[in-house]
């Protein structure tokens, strides 16, 4: 295939989405919601920052994996789909609930510890054997810690599931009629996803919240593998891109204006509960900014990426896969080590912490790119695939966002754990369902967006 016929537009903003999102773990060891271990310093400081992405940033990696899968599946049949999507997802969640995640709940524990003054011994004594045995019956008031279990790998998780969900209903897919594709024509573009995210919202969000756990999480397996079905949809309908393009300053005001009303929302009711009709408002207010961005997202994509392409491209797309596995263990550990040094500022800013920093990363990177048995394990395949004689590139745990040849006229044909159970109680939940900002330690109920 030659670098014309790529969708680099798509591939830069996987790049973008899932560097947003590394960063946004980043900022969850330093605001005040829940997380696996905190900084000494939290604050609420920064939380209106993290909100700016924190509505759409899944959604939109659900769609582009959708999209990745529509040009894989036009080309494979059904079994040589599931066998490729499957090579590509599992040995990474495997490698992540059983190598990467298991220092996550360790430190998590640690500091639960610390916290409650009591020894690390006997809670911590065979960790990793208590860890792969669910055994460590690690409990309090608030609930258990479940091992083993995923953590940050479960959209890799879901991405799996959808994936084999979409190959079982790939006949049904190829069969729909042809007039779905209106209900985005015009106006459509913004208010038939924005009706469903909101309907949804209203609906099933009180009744299932957000788990993260795969058995139970009804609410964000409907968002999510509709925002899957939906990349697949229109990945070779051009009309939906050039219609975010036109659209996309439009779509960035909506997006900014959802987002401010939202943020007044969450201050002017920091200490008091909405009516329940204010609240279901505001919740569509959350849709508007989440959709909105997304189309955004999608026609600067279209407009400055298309064909964009290059060495950094070629590297990124590649490594960013490998990143994503690893850096939220990464974030966990240096934060928990490093925290004790935040009182001095020439600890904060010695050199050989930041050139020990970005070997770390380097080595992180660059070790799955030169070993081909490593490969597979962090999403990648096992030699890299050349192409024009150029570096070689892949989509890290997606695969090759291809155009070949879109035709206009082809209409959307609709709109990824899987071992153990993902911690409930130390996982992202944001505002609470009044909007309010609490710490864990303050909080008198569950956290949860609007």
């Amino acid at each position: 295939m030659t670098a014309q016929d790529r969708r680099t537009d798509l591939d830069w903003l996987r790049i973008a989405a899932f560097g947003l999102l590394i960063f946004y773990h980043v900022g969850m060891f330093y605001v005040t919601w829940d997380f696996h271990v905190k900084s000494s310093r939290a604050s609420d400081a920064i939380e209106p920052l993290m909100l700016v992405t924190n509505p759409w940033r899944l959604l939109l990696l659900f769609i582009i994996s959708g999209a990745a899968t529509r040009f894989m599946a036009d080309k494979m049949k059904a079994g040589q789909l599931a066998g490729s999507r499957m090579g590509r997802l599992l040995p990474p969640l495997l490698l992540a609930v059983f190598v990467i995640v298991p220092p996550q709940s360790y430190y998590e524990l640690v500091e639960a510890l610390a916290h409650l003054g009591l020894p690390q011994s006997p809670t911590l004594d065979n960790f990793y054997l208590k860890y792969v045995t669910a055994s460590g019956h690690w409990c309090d008031a608030s609930g258990c810690l479940t091992t083993p279990t995923y953590n940050h790998m479960w959209f890799v998780a879901y991405l799996a599931l959808y994936t084999l969900l979409l190959i079982a209903l790939l006949p049904l897919l190829r069969r729909a009629p042809k007039w779905l594709g209106k209900l985005i024509e015009g106006p459509g573009l913004f208010l038939t996803p924005w009706i469903f995210l909101t309907i949804t919202r209203i609906t099933l969000f009180p009744i299932f919240d957000e788990t993260h756990d795969f058995r139970n999480d009804w609410y964000l397996h409907l968002v999510d593998f509709s925002g899957f079905l939906f990349g697949f949809a229109i990945a070779k309908h051009d009309a939906f891109f050039r219609a975010c393009m036109k659209w996309r300053f439009v779509a960035l005001g909506l997006a900014i204006a959802a987002y401010a009303a939202l943020l007044s929302f969450y201050i002017a009711y920091d200490t008091a509960d909405p009516t329940d009709l204010l609240r279901n408002i505001f919740r569509g207010v959350r849709e508007l900014q989440a959709w909105a961005f997304i189309v955004a997202a999608f026609g600067f994509a279209y407009r400055h990426w298309r064909g964009a392409d290059g060495p950094v491209r070629r590297y990124l797309t590649e490594a960013i896969f490998p990143f994503y596995i690893v850096h939220q263990t990464a974030i966990i550990i240096a934060g928990h080590y490093l925290d004790p040094a935040r009182t001095s500022r020439v600890a904060r800013s010695q050199p050989h912490h930041r050139r020990h920093g970005g070997d770390l990363l380097g080595e992180l990177t660059n070790s799955p790119s030169a070993c081909p048995w490593l490969r597979p394990w962090f999403g990648l395949r096992s030699r890299p695939r050349l192409e024009d004689g150029k570096n070689p590139r892949l989509a890290a745990g997606g695969d090759r966002l291809s155009l070949g040849r879109t035709d206009p006229t082809v209409p959307p044909i609709g709109a990824e754990h899987v071992s153990g159970l993902p911690d409930r109680r130390r996982r992202y939940r944001g505002p609470d369902h009044s909007g309010r900002f609490h710490h864990p330690a303050r909080a008198g109920h569950r956290l949860g967006a609007p």
